[in-house]
This record gives structure tokens, sequence and C-alpha cells, in this order.
């Protein structure tokens, strides 16, 4: 009996998703080319974790969101390297795209590892893990979502703890194995240097 060859998805021309209004909500089915849960990462860096975290489980499609541009042609590279169709990138400040672009209930997982932790008092109003930031997160998640965070900043952890500990929809949870071992650029070089890394995971409660 003669069998079919076997199909193979094409990738994008870039994984680079432009999008194609500022004020209306993504959709996100027009973004990737297989209908699938959603992993989000804010602030992806070079990519390095998102894309490992990509090819260990292609039954999740994965948005790295980045607003400088070299850093998002990175996670581009790595992605076409090893031929990921279940990988974009965008290009926005995080904080707009969560509040803003992004449907309610559409995201599995939020992962925001090592933001700028705006050390200096005067400028703590600039973090991403702020007061709204649970709220905002609640939003977008699915039932049952989680939020993955990841810190080297003592101070910036204890806002993340507490700000996430004050809202009644998330209770805190274990970070699974697979996805500790999965590092992202920063963590390698602080780790080298001695530095450890600081976790936390809060899942949002069934709705």
């Amino acid at each position: 009996m003669r069998r079919e060859p076997e199909r193979t998805v094409p990738l994008p021309a870039s994984l680079i998703y432009q999008l194609s209004s500022y004020v209306e909500r993504i959709d996100v089915a027009q973004v990737f080319q297989k209908a699938q849960p959603l992993q989000l990462e804010l602030g992806s860096g070079d990519g390095s974790f998102l894309a490992q975290w990509a090819v260990l489980n292609p039954a999740f499609n994965f948005l790295g969101v980045e607003r400088l541009l070299g850093r998002l042609r990175k996670l581009e590279r790595k992605g076409q390297r090893v031929g990921l169709t279940n990988l974009r990138a965008v290009r926005i400040e995080a904080s707009y795209l969560l509040n803003y672009l992004l449907p309610g209930r559409a995201v599995h997982s939020l992962h925001v590892y090592f933001p700028d932790p705006w050390p200096k008092r005067k400028h703590r109003k600039n973090r991403l893990v702020n007061e709204s930031f649970p709220t905002s997160a609640a939003r977008v998640l699915a039932s049952g979502g989680a939020v993955y965070l990841r810190t080297d900043d003592a101070d910036y952890f204890a806002q993340m703890r507490a700000v996430f500990g004050a809202n009644a929809q998330f209770h805190p949870v274990e970070t699974p194995e697979d996805l500790r071992a999965t590092r992202t650029d920063f963590e390698r070089g602080f780790q080298a240097r001695g530095v450890p890394t600081l976790r936390a995971a809060y899942q949002l409660a069934d709705v």
C-alpha cells in the first residue's frame, strides 16, 4: 500500500509578527499556524529561554515580547535555525501588550524572567511587576493558568511576592523541574558569577 509523503508545515517568512493595530485586541488565531495553548514571555531578551522551551513543548504556541528589535532578531534566528513553527515574536512594550492588546483568557502561562529591577526608589514605579500586574495577568490567563517569575534582585523579588500575595485570585505553586532547568541568558551569566536565581510561581484560581 502506497504511503502519502509526510507533509511539513512551512515556516513563515519572518517569526516577528507585525501588529496591524495598536488599539485593537490581537486575534491569536492569526498569529500562529496551528491552534494550541499559548505561553507568553514578557521581555524575552536574546530568546535563549523561549527558543529552548518551545522545542521542549511542541504542543504549545509561544510568543516572545521585546521592545528592542535586535533582541527579537536573535530570537527569530534561534527559532528558524531549529525550524520552530510554534514560536513568534512581537516588538512592543510588555505592559502595553498585557493591558490593552491581549484578549481575555487567551494565555496558558506567563513567563517574566529578570525584568529591569529599577533599583532606585524613585524609579520603582517603572517596574513591570507592580501592584496592578496580578490583575492584568488574571485578565489574560485561562482558568488555572500560571505566572512564573525569576529575578536576581532581592528587593524586586519581595515586591513580586507581595503583590501576588495580596491578590486573592492567585495562590503560590512550585515551578516544575523542567522549567527550572531551562535558563535564560541572564540567568546563566548570573549563575557563573555565583548570583542565585530567586523564583516564584502563582496559579490563577479556576474561574
